[in-house]
């Protein structure tokens, strides 16, 4: 957790890279979640703790400006589905599984998921997959909107560089502002999410990058690319 805490710094901080993919090594997992023989002796203090640490690393993953990507490359359950609900998108490969198992050890999601995974399929189907424990499929979750989409286990790394790349071609402060507005959004009423929305609109006409693409389209010719300012 420590090491992610560190990355997701250097990410943050480095103005070559405009999108993030985080993925788990091999085929097998995702993240298989928690090792439970480190957490079963915890006290309710070290407990708080360790769910603080969880949280607030993941809280940075969806704070950071740049879009993240997870490609969920076998078991994401607990803290695991918790990572991927914290990425902006989710792509699962065929052999993906989905789960909060946590109420079978006696214990809540402790990372986000009571809340995310709520936000992001509802709250009914989130309150089923959490009291039973169930693990779900790629294409159940995809069903549900869990994922935005599965492709053959080869594929996963192929199909979201793909789509990592697609993003970094276009205007990062767009981008980046349209990923404030989203979560924004998200939490607040409809009046001042869309005053928001205006906000962030405005900004964008601060930049060389508005005046560039705009420019180009007007005289139909192509844009060279983004200089990020």
């Amino acid at each position: 957790m420590l090491e992610i805490d560190e990355a997701i710094d250097i990410v943050s901080k480095d103005n070559d890279i405009y999108v993030l993919v985080i993925t788990g090594e091999g085929e097998k997992a995702f993240v298989a979640g928690a090792d439970i023989s480190e957490m079963k002796d915890m006290n309710v203090f070290e407990a708080r703790e360790f769910a603080k640490l969880g949280n607030n690393v993941f809280r940075k993953i969806e704070s950071l400006e740049k879009p993240v990507i997870a490609a969920v490359n076998g078991f994401a359950l607990g803290g695991g589905c918790e990572l991927s609900l914290s990425c902006d998108i989710r792509l699962a490969s065929e052999n993906a599984k989905f789960g909060q198992p946590e109420v079978t050890l006696g214990i809540t999601p402790g990372f986000g998921g009571t809340q995310r995974l709520a936000r992001v399929v509802g709250a009914p189907k989130a309150k089923e997959l959490i009291y039973t424990g169930n693990m779900i499929t790629a294409e159940e979750a995809l069903r549900i909107g869990l994922v935005n989409k599965v492709v053959p286990q080869d594929k996963l790394m192929e199909e979201t560089m793909n789509m990592a790349n697609k993003i970094a071609n276009n205007a990062p402060i767009a981008v980046k502002l349209c990923k404030a507005a989203i979560n924004k959004g998200m939490q607040c009423d409809i009046n001042t999410a869309v005053n928001y929305e205006c906000e962030v609109f405005a900004q964008c006409f601060a930049s060389s990058d508005q005046k560039d693409a705009m420019g180009a389209f007007v005289e139909k010719r192509k844009l060279e690319g983004f200089n990020n300012k």
